[in-house]
């Protein structure tokens, strides 16, 4: 089974638009190259593939070039989870963990992230081409929940106004998710009587339409979830629905680490922290924390990143000088 997102709408009555949006996802090759990455404990691993799950269900309804970058910032034995989606659905995601704590296979979320009510999550929008004055976005709240689907789904109802229901399961060999989403309904002022009994005739709905994909949905089983294809799962949830499908969109696991970009760090690093580590280790190293890929610097390397560093400070402050 090809790795896959597919998108649907619930479509209402002729008259009235479509009030409901949804989403299923299946990834295999995807988790299982994200997997093979890290050696994370059980409950850490399937964790991190419900955020990767879900960080693809919310990137696909984004009209937006460029890169979502889910957070969870823990106060537990996770310190930090972090996935980024770019608007191609590539995808890639890593963890941190405390030292010397071990973690028990039967531990739960709050038991991981949210142990004495501090955690935190993040959501940020990163723009691919900011030279349009594309700023990135980033909204921050504190983790409510006792799973990954309630905490993300707090997030959306409070970051975003949007009522959202997710439901998202991941094991050694897939991570997949549903996403529900209630559309809203643009209303004006100014409507005449007619024009605002049709706004509340939708509204009653919308409502009503929500309500009952919202209960089909929280009939889905775990194991349900992970084990039916996406297409089979559509007609056994919404069977009584007339779905409009979309075509499929691809996923696939990539880093985009780079020595180039490792550089670019280094160079902001600052010259004196790097060449202390020249100093007292003979190189500088930098494993990426996503895809495990190795980086390394000699001497020679970090004089010419400094070198080329500092003629492009004064080609700059050069010309700021002539203007």
């Amino acid at each position: 089974m090809a790795d896959q997102l597919f998108k649907f709408l619930f479509e209402g009555k002729a008259d009235t638009r479509s009030s409901v949006r949804g989403e299923i996802v299946s990834l295999e090759d995807t988790w299982r190259e994200i997997r093979s990455q890290h050696d994370y404990p059980t409950p850490v691993l399937g964790m991190l593939g419900e955020l990767v799950a879900a960080s693809t269900l919310l990137s696909a309804s984004l009209k937006f070039s460029g890169a979502l970058v889910m957070q969870i910032h823990g106060d537990g034995p996770v310190r930090l989870m972090v996935v980024e989606c770019n608007a191609d659905l590539s995808v890639r995601a890593t963890a941190k963990l405390a030292e010397g704590i071990e973690i028990p296979e039967n531990a739960t979320f709050q038991d991981l992230v949210n142990q004495n009510g501090k955690g935190r999550f993040a959501m940020t929008l990163d723009p691919k081409d900011k030279r349009h004055g594309q700023k990135p976005y980033q909204g921050i709240v504190p983790l409510e929940g006792a799973s990954m689907s309630e905490a993300l789904e707090n997030y959306m109802l409070r970051s975003e106004q949007l009522e959202t229901h997710l439901w998202l399961a991941a094991d050694e060999a897939r991570a997949k998710g549903l996403l529900l989403q209630k559309l809203p309904l643009v209303g004006g002022e100014g409507r005449s009587s007619t024009a605002s009994a049709s706004l509340g005739s939708e509204l009653e709905a919308s409502l009503e339409i929500w309500e009952r994909v919202v209960t089909f949905g929280n009939t889905l089983e775990r194991s349900e979830l992970l084990e039916v294809d996406a297409q089979t799962l559509m007609r056994r949830l919404f069977w009584e629905e007339t779905l409009r499908v979309f075509d499929p969109l691809p996923c696939a696991f990539h880093c985009s680490c780079s020595r180039e970009r490792v550089a670019a760090m280094l160079v902001n690093l600052g010259q004196k922290e790097v060449d202390d580590t020249l100093i007292e280790q003979g190189k500088v190293e930098v494993n990426c924390e996503f895809c495990n890929r190795h980086y390394q610097f000699d001497a020679v390397d970090c004089a010419q990143l400094f070198a080329t560093s500092n003629t492009a400070d004064a080609i700059r402050a050069a010309a700021a000088q002539r203007h």
